[in-house]
């Protein structure tokens, strides 16, 4: 294994981002609920020395700047079944679309309940890149996100289409 990590400046802050190999592992904010100890990131490393993470950093960097709608990194998130299954689906919702926690617990339909999603949405160690801010609460309403409700509100912001903007201006 050869974990390492580094920390860039988005437009949402500090990010840590983690890899393991030749996967991203983790991407997470400052204050990042569920934020793994550090010590697990490996050692610090400089993202330009990093192809992995170079990459990465330019992808979140284009999206964040609305040049980018989707990422096409190489991703091992460390999970259960249950979060792997939900995190899978997470990322099919496609950019600028939103799910509520009991669309997706109806979808799974194996018992899961939407408090069981929002758990494993919460937990999801791919922030950004696994797009965890298209899910919301019922009737569209923003619920928790292990950034905070404001960047989880920049992000929906950023993916809405032009007409939905202009929409909101009026």
């Amino acid at each position: 294994m050869n974990t390492r990590h580094c920390v860039i400046d988005s437009r949402l802050g500090e990010l840590s981002l983690v890899a393991d190999g030749n996967a991203l592992i983790g991407v997470y904010f400052r204050h990042h609920w569920h934020r793994p100890d550090p010590s697990t990131f490996g050692a610090r490393v400089d993202a330009d020395t990093d192809a992995l993470l170079a990459e990465a950093e330019d992808q979140l960097t284009d999206y964040l700047a609305g040049n980018r709608t989707d990422f096409d990194l190489p991703v091992n998130p460390d999970g259960d079944q249950r979060q792997l299954r939900v995190w899978k689906m997470v990322s099919d919702i496609p950019f600028g679309g939103t799910v509520t926690y009991g669309e997706f617990a109806t979808a799974l339909a194996d018992g899961t309940t939407p408090q069981e999603v929002g758990q494993a949405v919460g937990r999801n160690p791919l922030c950004i890149v696994i797009p965890c801010h298209r899910v919301v609460g019922s009737n569209g309403q923003l619920t928790g996100y292990a950034g905070g409700l404001k960047r989880k509100q920049f992000l929906l912001e950023l993916e809405e289409t032009a007409d939905v903007k202009a929409a909101r201006l009026f």
